[in-house]
């Protein structure tokens, strides 16, 4: 009886993990995402990125200046993903001390769902485009201690939204997979490259999808080690006839096709 029910649940979780082919017939695919639109992102990641020829996802804020803006704009142009991660990056002040306006819980749902619509419109003046995912700042997905999730689903303004995660984030069930509550691991800061080529493995080994969440690269903050990200690039680009990279939109929607 017991081998029979491991036997069971070998070939459900088989099942569950080759709900998709991916293109090229890929056996994985890896998201790279980027908060917070911080300057070792354009200054390290964006010229290793470049180097490996490998994609990614920047989940911006409002924090853009004149000297970033056409350096943004210029990533758009070369296939990079820009993504919203509201104006003011509001979280609950008990997980980040910061500006008492931007405290998670003095939002309501209304004025989160209106910031995120305003950033919707500095994005598009950007890189002229409309379509647009999003990530929930500080992985938190209530303001006031509601949820907005539901609202921004309502609202239209959001194709998919990432939320956190650890280093067993792999996504395999991709028919129950809520488009806007897509699970990502967050760099806690000094990741290895070993730690970040294992998490690719595992995802490899479960025919999945992994997304990573990184901050700072090299500097700024929740910082990766530009080496770490050196690492993983170089593991990613060797495996390109077994790896999807791509950016985050561009893999839901073809998720999204896959499950119509």
């Amino acid at each position: 009886m017991k081998k029979l029910t491991l036997l069971f649940l070998l070939i459900s979780f088989m099942a569950q993990a080759q709900q998709i082919t991916w293109p090229g017939n890929k056996k994985a695919v890896i998201i790279l995402t980027y908060d917070d639109a911080l300057n070792s992102q354009l200054n390290v990641a964006v010229p290793q990125l470049d180097a490996a020829h490998l994609t990614a996802t920047f989940f911006l804020t409002g924090n853009l200046t004149n000297e970033t803006i056409p350096r943004w704009r210029a990533l758009s142009v070369n296939g990079y993903e820009l993504a919203n991660h509201t104006l003011y990056h509001p979280c609950l002040s008990g997980t980040v001390k910061g500006n008492p306006a931007n405290a998670a819980e003095n939002y309501t749902v209304y004025t989160i769902v209106r910031e995120i619509a305003s950033m919707n419109t500095l994005l598009n003046a950007v890189d002229g485009k409309t379509a647009r995912t999003y990530a929930y700042p500080c992985t938190e997905t209530t303001v006031g201690g509601v949820s907005y999730v539901d609202s921004l689903r309502k609202s239209g303004l959001i194709k998919y939204a990432r939320i956190g995660g650890d280093e067993n984030a792999v996504v395999t069930d991709f028919k129950n997979l809520n488009p806007l509550l897509v699970p990502a691991w967050g760099m806690h800061g000094n990741n290895t490259g070993a730690e970040l080529i294992a998490f690719v493995k595992k995802v490899q080994e479960k025919g999945g999808m992994g997304v990573f969440m990184f901050h700072g690269i090299g500097g700024d903050y929740i910082t990766t080690p530009a080496a770490a990200h050196q690492e993983l690039l170089n593991y990613l680009q060797k495996h390109g006839d077994e790896i999807w990279v791509t950016t985050f939109q561009q893999a839901m929607d073809y998720i999204k096709q896959v499950n119509k």
